[in-house]
Parts: C-alpha cells; sequence; structure tokens
C-alpha cells in the first residue's frame, strides 16, 4: 500500500542543509482552491482589461522592491547564483510591464470581413488554468505563464516543483499584495501523482506544463482525456553549430555561457556543439579555455560564476551520461569531477569526439556537459542536428547571416538564433516541436493560448440574415 505524502521538503543544494518543511495539501484543501478560482473567474473575466493589466503593472514593482529576499530564495531553494537570480526576478518585472502594456492590443476585437463586412473575432478567457512548473526556473516558468494568462482574464492555479515550495508561497503572495482578488492566483501543494485528477477536474478549463517529456506526456494524456487545451514546453537538445566561418571567439564565448549558466540546467541551453571539421580543433580549445574560466562554488557570492545542481541525483544522473560517453570513446577535456566539501557540485566538463550514438549526445544532458561533435560540412551538420528527438531552440553560427537564415529554416526546432545565443523574451514567441512539446509561450501567440477565438458574426448593411452558404 503506498504511503501518502504529507510533507514537501526545501534542502539548499550548496550545503545539503534543510530550509524548510511545507504540509501537503489534502484533497479538501484542494477543492476549496478550485472552488474559489471557480466563483472568483465570472467577476475577473469582466473586469476591464486595463484593470487587470494596472494590477500586473504592480506585481512588476513589487517584483522589483523584493529582488534581493526573492533571489536569496531561489538561490538557496535550487542554487543558482545570485547574481542570476537577480537577473531572473528582473525578467519577470520587465515580462510584467511588457504584457500589462500590451495585452489590451493583443486581445481587442479583430474585423475579420466575411459575406458580413461587420464580422470579427473576440478573444474570451477560458476558465482556471492548472500550470505544472519545473525547479530551474523557479520564478520565471511562472510568470511566463501567469503574466499574459491573468492580463487574458484567466484565474491560475500553479503546481509547482515541490523543491522550490517556498517560491511558490512568495509568488502568491506577490499576487495577493498587488490587490488581486481572492481566487485569481493560487498554489496547490501536492505530490506529483495527485495532479492528473486535478487535470481532469471539471473546473480547470486548461493546463500548461514546462517540464520533462515524460512529463509531458502523462500530462497531455490526461489534458486529452478531458479535452481540455494545454501547452507543453518540454526537454529539449539544442544544438549549436559553429561553420567554417564563423567568429571562432564569439562562438566559443557564447557556447560556454549557453552551456554552463544555470549549471547547464535549461531546457533551452545549447547541449550538442557541431562543428565544422576544419574549425573544429579551435573551437574546442577555446570552449575549454572558457569551461575551466568558470568559478564553482557558493552561489552567493558575486564572484562565483557557476553554483551546484539542484540534487543530487541530478548529478548522477550527469556522472553516469559522462562516463557511458567516454566508455563509447569520447574524450573528457576537462571537468566533470566534484569538488571537495558538502553541495551538489560538478566541474564544467566539455566532451569531444562525439557521435551521435553516445548518450551525453543522444540524450537530454541537464548540467554542465558540453558534447562535440565534428562534420564536414553545413549540410551534414543539419542532418546530425535534426536527428535528435527534440527541438525546442537551436543555433548557428557564421559570418553570412543571410546563409545562417537560410540554414535556420530548416533546423527543426522553435526557434533559431543565429550568432546569439538561445534565451526566451516575452516579446517573441517561445515552444518546440517533436518531444519538445507544442503550445507557444509569449508574445501574442503565447496570450492567445488560452482564450476562446470566437468568431462574432452579424449582419452588414446590406445582408440577408438567412445567408446563401451552405450551413458546413
Amino acid at each position: 500500500m503506498a504511503v501518502e505524502l504529507q510533507q514537501m521538503h526545501s534542502v539548499n543544494p550548496a550545503t545539503e542543509e534543510h530550509i524548510a518543511t511545507y504540509p501537503v495539501h489534502s484533497e479538501s484543501d484542494v477543492d476549496a482552491i478550485l472552488d474559489a478560482a471557480v466563483a472568483r473567474q465570472p467577476s475577473w473575466r469582466t473586469t476591464p482589461i486595463a484593470d487587470r493589466c494596472a494590477l500586473l503593472s504592480r506585481v512588476g514593482e513589487l517584483l522589483r522592491e523584493r529582488r534581493d529576499a526573492l533571489a536569496g530564495l531561489i538561490t538557496a531553494e535550487m542554487g543558482k547564483t545570485i547574481g542570476e537570480a537577480r537577473a531572473e526576478v528582473e525578467k519577470c518585472a520587465f515580462t510584467c510591464d511588457w504584457f500589462a502594456a500590451h495585452s489590451p492590443e493583443f486581445l481587442a476585437d479583430q474585423p475579420f470581413p466575411s459575406d458580413s463586412p461587420r464580422s470579427f473575432v473576440a478573444f474570451e478567457p477560458l476558465g482556471t488554468v492548472l500550470a505544472g512548473m519545473p525547479w530551474n526556473f523557479p520564478l520565471w516558468q511562472v510568470f511566463r505563464f501567469a503574466a499574459p494568462g491573468l492580463c487574458a482574464g484567466n484565474c491560475a492555479v500553479l503546481k509547482h516543483a515541490s523543491n522550490v515550495s517556498g517560491c511558490a508561497l512568495a509568488i502568491a503572495e506577490l499576487f495577493t499584495d498587488a490587490g488581486f482578488p481572492r481566487g485569481v492566483f493560487a498554489v496547490v501543494l501536492i505530490p506529483n501523482d495527485r495532479v492528473a485528477a486535478v487535470i481532469e477536474d471539471p473546473r480547470i478549463a486548461a493546463v500548461t506544463l514546462t517540464g520533462s517529456t515524460a512529463a509531458g506526456r502523462s500530462v497531455g494524456a490526461a489534458a486529452g482525456r478531458s479535452l481540455k487545451p494545454a501547452v507543453l514546453e518540454l526537454g529539449g537538445s539544442d544544438a549549436f553549430i559553429v561553420l567554417e566561418d564563423a567568429d571562432l571567439a564569439a562562438a566559443a564565448a557564447t557556447a560556454a555561457k549557453a552551456r554552463f549558466q544555470n549549471a547547464g540546467q535549461s531546457c533551452i541551453a545549447a547541449k550538442r556543439f557541431i562543428v565544422v571539421e576544419s574549425v573544429a580543433a579551435d573551437f574546442e580549445e577555446l570552449l575549454v579555455e572558457q569551461a575551466l574560466a568558470v568559478v564553482v562554488g557558493d552561489p552567493l557570492r558575486d564572484s562565483v560564476t557557476m553554483g551546484p545542481l539542484a540534487r543530487g541525483d541530478l548529478r548522477a544522473v550527469l556522472e553516469h551520461q559522462l562516463r557511458e560517453s567516454e566508455a563509447a570513446g569520447a574524450t573528457l577535456r576537462c571537468g566533470g569531477g566534484r569538488p571537495e566539501g558538502r553541495g551538489y557540485f560538478i566541474t564544467p566538463a566539455v566532451l569531444t569526439g562525439c557521435t551521435i550514438d553516445m548518450p551525453a549526445f543522444r540524450e537530454e544532458t541537464f548540467g554542465p556537459l558540453a558534447a562535440v561533435m565534428r562534420v564536414g560540412s553545413a549540410d551534414e551538420a543539419l542532418a546530425v542536428a535534426n536527428t535528435s528527438d527534440f527541438g525546442l531552440g537551436g543555433n548557428i553560427w557564421t559570418r553570412d547571416e543571410e546563409r545562417g537564415v537560410a540554414l535556420a529554416r530548416r533546423l527543426d526546432s522553435g526557434g533559431v538564433f543565429v550568432n546569439g545565443m538561445t534565451h526566451s523574451d516575452p516579446r517573441i514567441p517561445f515552444g518546440g516541436v517533436k518531444d519538445s512539446g507544442y503550445g507557444r509561450e509569449l508574445s501574442s501567440f503565447g496570450i492567445r493560448e488560452f482564450v476562446n477565438v470566437k468568431t462574432i458574426w452579424r449582419p452588414g448593411p446590406e445582408a440577408s440574415t438567412a445567408g446563401n452558404t451552405p450551413a458546413e
């Protein structure tokens, strides 16, 4: 008989010390939270959008006022360096500002002339959205869905990763303190095995998940059974293609940041480095130099550029992927070791001589491990990149930007960055293809994922109400 989880714990990954314990919500607790959201929905959807956006602007102000405290909480719960944590808080605030400014434009009625010149489309909220969010960007992932979703008139229920429960509650406090009505944004503290029941609950109208591909399949199946829309932002194994005419110094510096920031714990981190043979040796040397320059240590120190992995099991998986790839013939050029002392630290690793079938290249590596493979041409680089089951982001480095754009069109991914690092930005859509999921977040595309795109037809000055078109 399974033992029901009663508590959630957060542990500092830099020290392995216990931070806090949080009681798990009972079924009656969850019922009360969902009831409050459903009760609030009718008044929230009819609240003028200008008022909804004003409340979101206030959240942005509070994020900036509480930046240092929130950043400290992020670092304590999941190990991100304090500098990266501050930047995450600021990015959330910017996103609140941006959606507050642009949501009225995105959600305004749009004319769609048909057999009547006065037909149009309205964008109306679906209801309460359940969001399953991960620990690696504990504030940003939440605001990526919450800012547009709340502006659109939906309510939101957050099921966060258990190891960042403190961050989840701090986010809920932000919305409360900003003046959001009770029920518009709430947190449920429940284990993963109780999520499917919440998805299938009729009080939930839609689902969004950022997480693993396995989690995406489970959540997508549950949403499908209930005929509920879902946005799934899942794993990634982004290709970082370096062509023979690339600026190698810039490419290597960006490669190191793209692979090692947040200790490599990012779905859109560059993971597979595919380099044309003629410049591969030089690029590998530059990348190793960059990896050796990363300062690993206490993430609360501003001089440190990489903290620990978030959990011990994550480090063990990465070490296994590294060892298996070495056994298959890859060469470890640097890193991959455990520094002395406590904490889930591992030094930035560069593997060269990789092939498609090695774990470090074939699987998603969620940590500071760069796998480099040499190819003979741009066409071969694209062919190798497209063998992946994932398709979230990608990079192409070439001094010929038009060539880069042409190649980007052939790369199977939700986004491609030419001579730049893959990143999310509220101004552009974000999401993947293949095993990286479906649907889009951010931009005008993201805010319209959880609305009813409603056609409203009315007769024009000379139109007949009977119409002349078939029923279907």
